[in-house]
């Protein structure tokens, strides 16, 4: 394990491994690590390194929202102070020279945290779940393709070719073999996460052509975000030093499945470890029916966390989601038809699993979110309809289907932006609809192909 305990000192961890540069990290709305590098010396000597605050608002296109949707906001660009975490303290171990990077939270020079900031609207849902002593256990799967080298924007993805020498073909789900094509890359991957600290878990062969899923074991949602944050950037970069992409976005190739960040995720009493989910003699709580109920009450509004980009919804389309993507916020007992899975096991590992949350979601929000969906449905008592029995592959898509009727929903939700912080919503109700915005101008290849000489 090479991250830091939450106790031990960040310059004693500095000198154990030599580290001369630090990258200074945070996470914006969309995922994009922001942040800066400088000597370990002068980070330690220097005091705390500072960005200002509108890096939070600014769009996956490098943009800003238009200055009627920023009303709110203060032009003043605030500096914020950022604040080491030393419990989420990673080596760069692709680096050459010794590095650290550092994921940081943020405070406002008069001290007051940002609460615009993904990694603070995690925490303050936390504490919603730490005042009323109960403690949140989550564990992600992420998907995510392995592609070709592509430098044309406008040519569409293709698989990789492996170890054989041939390009693969799709439909090889937990394929050992199909795994193994990529041996050299997986092995070094493994390698830089074990030097991490990161608690990955199994490496299955997902469903499309070179697709995979990484599987990281339970723990505290913060720390797993982290470590999901972490893994993305460290799974790019093996797959460059081997020639190719490694991409999360939700449905990157039109004729295969998407990819999601599936969500398991169960509660405990504070200090205790008991299952909240479940009674004494292992049937499904009523806080563990309260929490579906709340999911379901409120996944609707909560869309714009789960599927956050234009591509988002192309994962969800009913005729598209290839027997595996939900387009539902129905439950069931062992059923990956539907939205709201819980998987059959003992009364410890009781559970429920967000399947809507896609790979190109950011870890701080869907955690926020999801977890703030159930603590209103425990809060307001809600029941939820009853399981499903059977597959509902393919059915009516009952959730929003593009970005922009997602964050109407949003808006309105009032409960919702309760708990996610007022602020925080509206600056990611902007940005994202600068970046619908952005993407509105842009004329696609569909529209010259089938427009251009018959309209």
């Amino acid at each position: 394990m090479e991250t830091a305990s939450g106790n031990m000192d960040i310059e004693a961890w500095f000198k154990e491994h030599g580290i001369t540069e630090v990258e200074c990290l945070v996470s914006d709305m969309t995922g994009v690590l922001k942040g800066k590098i400088m000597p370990a010396g002068k980070y330690l000597r220097g005091g705390r390194p500072r960005l200002p605050d509108s890096v939070f608002i600014q769009t996956v296109t490098g943009g800003y929202p238009d200055d009627e949707d920023l009303r709110f906001w203060n032009f003043a660009e605030l500096d914020m102070q950022l604040i080491a975490d030393p419990g989420a303290l990673f080596l760069v171990p692709w680096a050459e020279e010794p590095t650290a990077q550092i994921i940081h939270d943020c405070l406002y020079m008069s001290g007051e945290p940002v609460e615009i900031s993904p990694r603070y609207v995690l925490r303050r849902v936390l504490d919603l779940y730490a005042a009323r002593g109960w403690e949140p256990v989550v564990a992600p799967e992420m998907e995510f393709y392995l592609v070709k080298t592509n430098t044309d924007a406008d040519y569409p993805l293709e698989p990789p070719i492996g170890r054989s020498g041939r390009q693969e073909t799709g439909r090889q789900s937990y394929s050992i073999d199909a795994v193994n094509e990529f041996d050299p890359l997986f092995e070094e991957m493994y390698d830089f996460c074990e030097k991490q600290g990161l608690d990955l878990d199994t490496l299955i062969h997902e469903e499309g052509a070179g697709q995979m899923e990484v599987n990281f074991q339970h723990g505290d949602p913060l720390h797993l975000a982290d470590q999901v944050l972490i893994f993305k950037r460290t799974l790019r970069e093996t797959a460059l030093r081997h020639g190719m992409y490694a991409t999360f976005m939700a449905k990157p190739m039109a004729n295969e499945p998407g990819s999601a960040m599936h969500i398991h995720q169960s509660l405990r009493a504070a200090g205790q470890g008991d299952n909240l989910f479940a009674d004494e003699d292992g049937q499904p709580s009523r806080m563990f029916l309260n929490f579906i109920g709340g999911l379901q009450r409120y996944i609707p509004a909560a869309m714009p966390f789960f599927a956050p980009n234009i591509n988002s919804y192309r994962r969800l389309m009913p005729s598209d989601s290839g027997g595996s993507a939900p387009t539902n916020a129905e439950w069931s007992y062992d059923n990956r038809t539907v939205g709201l899975r819980v998987p059959i096991g003992d009364t410890a590992n009781m559970r429920i699993e967000n399947r809507l949350p896609g790979a190109d979601a950011n870890p701080y929000l869907a955690m926020a979110a999801t977890l703030a969906c159930g603590y209103l449905g425990l809060l307001e008592r809600l029941d939820p309809r009853p399981p499903l029995v059977g597959s509902v592959s393919g059915g009516d898509l009952t959730l929003p289907n593009d970005v922009v009727p997602s964050l109407a929903m949003l808006g309105e939700c009032k409960p919702l932006i309760d708990v996610l912080g007022e602020r925080f919503v509206r600056s990611y109700l902007a940005v994202k609809r600068a970046e619908h915005a952005a993407y509105f101008r842009v004329i696609s290849s569909w529209e010259r192909e089938h427009l251009l000489l018959r309209v």
